[in-house]
């Protein structure tokens, strides 16, 4: 759910046709007057994508697509699908010399990381709005430890402009408070809240967790490959670490509960809060997500002078400036462009076959950035092993999102946090992946007033993949039913934003639902669904190639797994699979790992 924790699904291929996204004219301004109402009517037509007015890359990359599009028939690497996965594969590939397109059904690239633009109601300034990543951190970090999508920047030469902060806020069954990054203010908060001793097991648990976080960095994700190279870019570069760190890494790879209940920690709060950070940065609770994953985690927030970041343009500015270094090292983007199938001769990936029958060949591999159910719709059936199909077919799912994306007047509102956190009830069947328990708020034009008309703020609130897609399989979309139901499942949103703001639906002029059925449209999201929900011990992520040759896959449902980190480190691991072994090191050392 983001760079560090909070990441929504970073979609390999995206709906074609886009009315207003997330939502209707009747989802919007409906909690209000006539005047809202009329507001509501013309609304659909100021809905932009911010990709579509603000990148030069995605316009110039837009011309291409149907049938008669003039563009290359033959290149080396397809990648479909632009999500931050797919993005990531294609420019390294385009810096390693590849002749890479990349195939997006969507008219914006991004995946879950678009964003797009609505008008004011009055006119005056564009509300910018964002469907997946909200939180970050370590985007402009360097070293073995930084995050995979820092080095995946580094190496196209398209830095961001990072605005760092500190604090988020939380509301607990315990209460409401502040609490930063870093390695003391949460021990403050802990002897608050809970009292010395539980403040002691934490300062406990950072000194259990300190040989697991170096354990966890000592091999940089974009070191790793598969093939037999991997001895070379990875083993034998950093042997002296692995030595040194192999001790610690043996616990890396069970659940984290098993190193929560190992370092003693018996606080029920802290034990509550364990299990939110580590269902925000995999979709499960403590006991089903990876030790590896939290190590990762504790290494970037929880040391001295550490900070999160937000790119000064939101999530969409991530995905232009993967876009500029695929585009600088002669890499293509192509939107518009829906692959109808995976071609396949001979037992191997041909290429594609785009909607209206043109065919985009290649000579080395098709790399697919859609989940893996999708992926298999993609094939012709008899191009697939049963056993593969199977295992597909077995992969458990984490639920959907339900989002609420909110405009309004900012007035006297000037000591507003960024970030919100809402727990409901820890104790509820499930605890914090319970349906509804847990909400989560950004108001991104806090930090970065530009994504706002002046005088006002952009809000996104979501339940992060806890939204049971069952309540909405089968429902039109222009059904009343379908309103009414929006309707209903939303008010935990509108609850949650109104702990935060009281008056919040006095402010509101702007009000757009996205829904399950919202991500598998426009997101081409079987189900609508996070990503795979492999419980560490009991599963593994599958590597990325595929039982079908020259076809590959990248993304959440691809090692390391889910959360922005995680699916830049897929696509360079795909695309360094991709490289010789010779290019690959080079790339190290030019990025100083």
């Amino acid at each position: 759910m983001s760079s560090a924790v909070l990441q929504a699904p970073a979609a390999g291929v995206a709906s074609a046709r886009v009315d207003a996204p997330w939502a209707s004219p009747h989802t919007i301004g409906t909690r209000g007057t006539a005047k809202q109402a009329q507001q509501a009517r013309r609304l659909q037509a100021g809905c932009r994508h911010r990709g579509r007015l603000a990148t030069a890359s995605a316009a110039n990359a837009s011309s291409a697509g149907g049938a008669g599009a003039a563009a290359e028939d033959e290149v080396d690497i397809v990648v479909i699908g632009s999500g931050i996965g797919g993005l990531s594969c294609a420019g390294l590939l385009a810096k390693y010399g590849k002749k890479v397109l990349v195939c997006e059904s969507h008219d914006v690239p991004g995946g879950a990381a678009h964003a797009w633009t609505v008008r004011a109601p009055d006119g005056d300034g564009l509300y910018h709005l964002e469907s997946g990543p909200s939180l970050y951190s370590d985007m402009a970090g360097r070293g073995r430890g930084a995050n995979p999508l820092a080095h995946v920047l580094q190496a196209l030469g398209e830095p961001l402009d990072l605005l760092r902060y500190k604090n988020w806020n939380v509301v607990l069954p315990e209460g409401t408070f502040l609490t930063e990054v870093g390695a003391s203010q949460f021990i403050e908060v802990l002897h608050e809240v809970r009292g010395p001793e539980a403040a002691e097991e934490w300062r406990r648990l950072q000194e259990f967790m300190r040989p697991l976080a170096a354990a966890a960095t000592m091999l940089p994700p974009v070191a790793f490959r598969q093939d037999l190279g991997v001895a070379r870019t990875a083993a034998l570069r950093y042997l002296p670490q692995i030595l040194s760190n192999g001790a610690a890494a043996s616990q890396l790879t069970g659940p984290f509960s098993k190193v929560v209940d190992a370092a003693g920690i018996r606080d029920p709060f802290t034990r509550n809060w364990l299990d939110l950070l580590s269902f925000l940065l995999s979709g499960l609770p403590a006991n089903g997500t990876i030790a590896a994953e939290v190590a990762f985690m504790f290494a970037q927030w929880y040391s001295p002078d550490c900070y999160l970041e937000f790119p000064r343009g939101g999530s969409q500015a991530m995905v232009d400036a993967l876009v500029r270094g695929l585009e600088k090292h002669g890499g293509r983007l192509q939107l518009r462009s829906h692959v109808q199938q995976i071609l396949v001769e001979d037992g191997k990936a041909a290429g594609v076959q785009l909607r209206g029958g043109r065919t985009i060949r290649a000579r080395q591999a098709v790399v697919s950035n859609a989940s893996s159910p999708d992926t298999l719709r993609l094939l012709p059936a008899e191009a697939v092993p049963p056993a593969w199909r199977q295992s597909v077919d077995d992969t458990p799912l984490c639920p959907s999102f339900l989002h609420l994306h909110l405009g309004f007047d900012a007035t006297g509102l000037e000591d507003l946090e960024l970030h919100h956190i809402v727990v409901n009830d820890w104790d509820l069947p499930g605890g914090v992946t319970a349906p509804q328990n847990v909400v989560l708020i950004s108001i991104a034009s806090v930090i970065d007033p530009g994504l706002a008309p002046a005088g006002k703020h952009c809000l996104h609130a979501y339940v992060p993949a806890t939204e049971p897609y069952e309540l909405w399989a089968g429902l039109d979309r222009r059904s009343e039913e379908y309103r009414r139901l929006k309707e209903e499942r939303s008010r935990v949103l509108w609850d949650a934003v109104r702990k935060v703001i009281p008056d919040i639906d006095s402010r509101v002029e702007l009000s757009m639902v996205g829904t399950p059925l919202t991500h598998e449209r426009f997101l081409r999201r079987h189900r609508g669904a996070y990503g795979p929900a492999i419980r560490a011990g009991e599963g593994l992520f599958p590597w990325h190639t595929t039982p079908l040759a020259r076809l590959y896959c990248c993304g959440d449902f691809t090692f390391p797994g889910i959360g922005l980190p995680a699916v830049a480190a897929s696509g360079a691991i795909t695309a360094n699979s991709l490289a010789s072994v010779d290019q690959h090191l080079s790339l190290l050392d030019e990025l100083g790992v």
